[in-house]
């Protein structure tokens, strides 16, 4: 029997994947049903609903994605929006010709599909705003996975995949770009960390023998290892001010 704690991740990411299907929007029967099937009832859903509306996916109808842009973000998008505006607009019929062109390997409709879901990447970089990366980052990540994208139309048989493929390659990268980011702020957190620790216990040691100290002398007395604290100085710049000069 599957393990609860997997079954429950299980099911979440299900919701999820069936939120991005439906333009990041899932009904609450949806949700009902799919965590009914694991045991968890109405009033458990509390904290789904509430982890939901941080990962910006709306509950019965869209979440209000501009409540989320810093006004960098959308000075960003103010310019960018006027640039891609620019571009011809398409119609259906068009947008379907060059699918199916562009299926086909003709460079030129690669290109003019390029072109046609630059205003997608847009859309879906919205969503993504307010987990630590700004819009002009995740936009820039998802027109390199767009442009990689069109190269691998090759493996469609039909047309209506197209933008499906597209849309879902352009998401993998923002996402992997926002974990990268968030692996990257959590090293520095942990350096911050050590630097703090290590400035701290200089501090009170230094008060406490009412002079400059060494590296030696808190290691003996703090348990911090002699290469933490080389490490901590080295890191700050030498800005620990507790300690002799030649430290």
């Amino acid at each position: 029997m599957m393990n609860k704690e997997v079954e429950f991740a299980k099911t979440l990411e299900q919701v999820r994947n069936l939120a991005k299907e439906q333009g990041n929007v899932v009904s609450r029967e949806q949700i009902e049903d799919a965590f009914e099937k694991i045991g968890l009832s109405k009033e458990e859903l509390n904290p789904i609903y509430e982890y939901l509306k941080q990962k910006k996916i709306g509950i019965g109808e869209p979440v209000d994605i501009d409540e989320y842009l810093t006004k960098e973000d959308k000075d960003y998008l103010s310019v960018y929006l006027d640039e891609i505006n620019l571009l011809p607009a398409y119609s259906s019929g068009e947008r379907e010709a060059c699918f199916i062109s562009a299926l086909a390997g003709e460079k030129e409709a690669k290109m003019k599909l390029i072109e046609i879901m630059l205003p997608d990447v847009v859309d879906i970089a919205k969503l993504y705003a307010g987990q630590g990366v700004g819009m002009e980052d995740l936009i820039g990540e998802g027109n390199v996975a767009l442009s990689m994208g069109v190269e691998m139309l090759g493996c469609l048989e039909d047309p209506k995949e197209v933008s499906g493929m597209l849309g879902k390659m352009i998401m993998d990268a923002m996402e992997d770009l926002i974990s990268e980011d968030e692996k990257e702020r959590k090293i520095d957190r942990k350096v911050v960390d050590k630097v703090n620790a290590v400035a701290k216990e200089a501090k009170e040691l230094a008060e406490s023998l009412q002079k400059k100290i060494t590296v030696e002398e808190l290691a003996e007395e703090s348990g911090l290892s002699e290469k933490e604290i080389r490490d901590a100085i080295r890191i700050s710049g030498k800005k620990i001010e507790y300690f002799e000069e030649n430290e």
